[in-house]
């Protein structure tokens, strides 16, 4: 008798090892999976995407396609699963009712989203042409801008070189001067071209032909090409470099409109505008012209010496004289002598302050009074 028992429960034994045994086996067979592609708008493999199959449950299980836009999700129970597909810029795209069959078979699900978006929206091919002419001309309009650009520091590097060159290599340089300068407009002008309709880079486009027209000294082409890129984004510096080349060919007035607009748009640098402008006029040798800005640029920052250089120098050109008896007396504008002893005071060893000094001595050889004790007072710091 206990030898029966021992032999029933061995049985016994052995049987629920051979059930655990087959057991995982059976479940195994029982599961299923989904697979498919994923075609993006273009028409092309949509790789990277994440699919999630969503069971009635709410479990989610998922997978992200390949290079090819394939994907496989394995291991699911048999069921019914919604498809959600994670799409760029946090959307997603869902697709219902995918039935999962027993045995390990797996369902096909093809997603091509060029098909989905054109039926969604009957114009979608003709947009997405569009955008992808639109994309075709900047990247046209890129690569000219870019050669254009490399043209304008030829053509500055030629001009640079003109200016320190030897009569016998002028010429030469002149003639290189102007083919830059023909092939730099050639690029921008391609580049307008090229540019999408409506671009925003318009302005820069603008901004550099007007720059290529004044390293040539084209300074009517230059101005009108300033004046279309204020027209179409009014930029500061757009206006202070149109003043720039106004105030160099004479035209003071629609200068000074010019910088007061640049001062307008940028008070923080208001009085680099108006020191520009007086540059410009000094440089053109119109002092009394300069004389304004210089006050205007001085009184925004007194703490640049070359602007109370530049002052006392276009103010000497207001002196007057005057008869005393029978001598003819030099008579200086207002100021004339302070400007000269604020820039040696700002700049007492640089090249202003020097400057400033020989003006300061040369009007008293001239015979200009109340200058010789203040050009040698030594001011001492508190």
């Amino acid at each position: 008798m206990k030898r029966l028992e021992k032999s029933w429960t061995l049985t016994a034994v052995l049987a629920v090892a051979l059930i655990f045994a087959l057991a995982p086996h059976a479940a195994a067979q029982g599961l299923g999976g989904i697979h498919g592609q994923i075609i993006d708008p273009d028409g092309g493999p949509w790789a990277d995407l994440v699919i999630q199959a969503v069971s009635d449950q709410g479990a989610k299980t998922e997978a992200k396609t390949d290079k090819d836009g394939k994907f496989v999700i394995r291991n699911l129970r048999t069921g019914v699963y919604s498809i959600v597909v994670q799409l760029p810029g946090s959307q997603h795209y869902n697709v219902d009712q995918i039935r999962v069959p027993a045995g390990g078979e797996a369902s096909e699900i093809n997603l091509n989203f060029k098909e989905i978006l054109e039926k969604q929206n009957p114009s979608f091919t003709a947009e997405k042409k569009k955008q992808q002419e639109e994309k075709q001309k900047f990247e046209g309009m890129k690569e000219h801008f870019a050669a254009g650009n490399a043209l304008v520091d030829k053509e500055r590097q030629a001009k640079a070189a003109l200016q320190d060159a030897t009569a016998d290599k002028r010429d030469s340089l002149k003639q290189s001067l102007v083919d830059l300068s023909n092939q730099a407009e050639k690029e921008f002008k391609d580049a307008q071209k090229a540019a999408p309709e409506k671009d925003p880079n318009q302005h820069l486009i603008w901004a550099k032909l007007a720059e290529v027209y004044d390293l040539a000294g084209r300074n009517d082409e230059a101005v009108q090409a300033y004046q279309q890129a204020v027209t179409t984004k009014p930029d500061p510096g757009y206006y202070n470099n149109l003043g720039n080349i106004l105030a160099r060919t004479g035209k003071i007035d629609e200068a000074k409109a010019a910088y007061t607009k640049s001062a307008e748009l940028d008070p923080p640098n208001a009085a680099m505008a108006w020191r520009n402008f007086g540059i410009s006029l000094y440089n053109a040798n119109r002092l009394g012209d300069a004389v304004e800005p210089l006050q205007k640029a001085a009184e925004l920052d007194p703490k640049s010496a070359q602007t109370w250089y530049l002052l006392g120098a276009s103010l000497v050109y207001k002196m007057t004289t005057k008869k005393v008896g029978d001598k003819e007396e030099i008579v200086l504008a207002p100021g004339t002598v302070e400007a000269y002893e604020k820039a040696i005071e700002l700049d007492p060893n640089g090249k202003y302050g020097a400057q400033a000094k020989l003006g300061l001595e040369q009007l008293q050889q001239m015979g200009a009074s109340g200058i010789q004790t203040k050009v040698n007072m030594k001011k001492k710091k508190s």
